[in-house]
Order: structure tokens, then sequence, then C-alpha cells
């Protein structure tokens, strides 16, 4: 995956972030027998209009969806001292989790309604510390191979400017 090119200003980052997030409902859980009866766009869909609820993981780490097509999925987060490690730098399980969020909803974009899929392996690469000063960051996960039994999936997260901070790839089984 190549670096992507600044696809927005700021501005328009932090705009997308304030018109999405009113219309997330509250974090919750829906059942996997819930899950597996609705189409992947149905699912999607009802997140980001909130007739479902966001899952509880993005209300615990502060990031939300962003843009979801077939294959593709971005997720918007902005680190801060809630994150940090000891050392004063985001922990890398934020990286981490950022990237399996993504590159596990990018499969789930195209798997047939009944289908659900649990990560097998996550690889992590990082480039630079995440901070503060960081600013808003989002993470891009793709599909580079689904098939009958497992997936594979790449992510990146990058900041408005381009900037690489953590690349990522994950095999997933399809249950």
């Amino acid at each position: 995956m190549q670096s992507p090119p600044r696809d927005a200003p700021p501005a328009q980052w932090v705009a997308q972030e304030h018109a999405m997030r009113p219309r997330l409902a509250g974090p919750g859980s829906l059942s996997m027998a819930e899950v597996s009866a609705l189409s992947p766009a149905e699912f999607f869909e009802g997140i980001g209009n909130g007739e479902l609820p966001s899952p509880p993981i993005g209300s615990l780490m502060d990031f939300i969806p962003i843009e979801w097509s077939a294959g593709l999925f971005i997720f918007q987060g902005t680190p801060d001292s809630r994150h940090y490690n000891p050392l004063g730098s985001v922990h890398g399980g934020y990286a981490a989790t950022l990237l399996d969020s993504c590159m596990g909803c990018a499969i789930h974009t195209q798997l047939k309604k009944g289908q659900g899929y649990t990560t097998l392996d996550l690889r992590i690469s990082y480039v630079r510390a995440l901070t503060g000063a960081s600013g808003p960051v989002r993470a891009e996960g793709k599909i580079v191979h689904l098939g009958r039994s497992t997936a594979l999936a790449e992510g990146r997260i990058y900041d408005v400017d381009g900037r690489l901070y953590a690349t990522g790839s994950t095999t997933c089984m399809i249950l």
C-alpha cells in the first residue's frame, strides 16, 4: 500500500468527524445472531445512521467510522494523553486497536449475510510515535484477499499531511 495523498485539509477532517458523531448511537452490542441477520451494508449503515449501537471499543478508545465501501473501511480518532504510556507517547495498543478494527471491518464489508470473522493473526509495524500533538489520524483498512475460509487485509494509520504512523496486516478466519 502506498502512502495516501493528503485527501482533505485538517478542517475538513474535523468537520467530517463532527458531522458523524451526532448520528452515532451510544455504545452497545448486538448478539451474533442479530449481526448475522444483517448484510454488511445493513450493519454498517445502521451504525452510521444511529439505528444500531456503536461498538463499545470506539467509545473506549475514542475513534469513529468515517467512510466505508466494499473492501475498504476508515476510522478516525485523535490520540491524546488518555492514551499515553508511561513514556509520554500514545500506547502502541491504540494503533494496534485502530488497525485491527479497520482491517477487520474492511473484511466484514465483503462477507455474505450470516458470515462473521475473527482475527487469527495481527502484525503491526510502527513508523513514528503518536502523541497528543499528532492531531486527528485515520486508520484505513483494505482487503488483499477474500477466500472461503480466510481473508487477508492491510492497513495504515496516517495524519492529514499523509505522514505514516503505523502499518498492519491481518489474517482473519471466516466464520
